[in-house]
């Protein structure tokens, strides 16, 4: 199995004020939380969203496990539709420690994205963000992204407002296509 170098970036927001929205104004596109988030439902949206991005993570856990991690509540999923097809969805865990709110995961499913979703999407996340967790606003929102992203990621990222505060290079073992 191949071997590449992956640099992974990190990026927050220290205020709502540096949120940059854009916006899809489209009756078809709905963004909702989902409470409960079946594991089934949140397995198969992980997999078409991930699946091209090598997000393996959530695929080690076992079904109870990631069920008490669903329910935990500094953890909700958020999910775009589209015309009623599940079209991305975005997932965000407060970390009352540093009282920040991270966007754990964010992504569309491959035959939404160039559809200009992808900027509503991450501008609904940050909204989200900084209401969720505790009572008072968060310090800060954020994420992080790799070059395994795809490559409007970033870019995306930045345009919202992000500011990048840290990077790291590491290995990665490309898994086998089979």
């Amino acid at each position: 199995m191949p071997q590449i170098d992956v640099v992974r970036t990190y990026l927050q927001m220290l205020s709502p004020d540096q949120l940059r929205a854009a916006a899809v104004h489209d009756p078809r596109v709905r963004v909702a939380r989902a409470a409960p988030m079946p594991v089934e439902r949140y397995r198969a949206l992980y997999r078409e969203v991930g699946g091209p991005y090598y997000w393996r993570d959530r695929e080690a856990w076992s079904d109870a496990h990631l069920a008490a991690y669903l329910g935990d509540p500094s953890v909700g999923v958020w999910v775009m539709t589209y015309d009623g097809d599940e079209a991305g969805f975005f997932e965000l865990r407060a970390h009352p420690e540093d009282h920040s709110v991270e966007i754990v995961y964010f992504g569309l499913v491959g035959r939404f994205i160039g559809r200009r979703l992808g900027g509503h999407l991450l501008t609904r996340a940050v909204e989200e963000a900084w209401r969720w967790g505790s009572d008072a606003p968060p310090d800060r929102v954020w994420l992080h992204t790799c070059t395994l992203d795809g490559p409007a990621a970033l870019p995306n990222y930045r345009a919202r407002g992000f500011a990048e505060y840290y990077t790291q290079s590491y290995p990665y073992t490309v898994p086998d296509a089979t």
